[in-house]
């Protein structure tokens, strides 16, 4: 009967010094936040173009022109326009 005391006793006592660990670990530790991010400079919106044979729109800054014609990529640019 002792033992059975003595091991009920050392488990609510690791129970208890578990639970004030817990306790005292989460009181000293700030909720997680993500830091803040360095704003991006805002960018100029670039218009677009349609490419003159298979119709795929994309940034006129990078278009291949040929004969007044926008065209996707140089490849492009030797077949015939739709």
């Amino acid at each position: 009967m002792t033992r059975i005391l003595f091991w009920i006793a050392l488990i609510v006592l690791i129970g208890m010094a578990v639970r004030a660990k817990l306790k005292k670990m989460s009181s000293q530790q700030p909720p997680f936040q993500q830091p803040p991010r360095p704003q991006e400079p805002a960018r100029e919106i670039e218009s677009m173009t349609r490419c003159a044979h298979c119709g795929l729109h994309f940034p006129a800054s990078e278009a291949v022109r040929a004969d007044g014609l926008d065209y996707c990529s140089p490849g492009h640019v030797r077949l015939p326009p739709q």
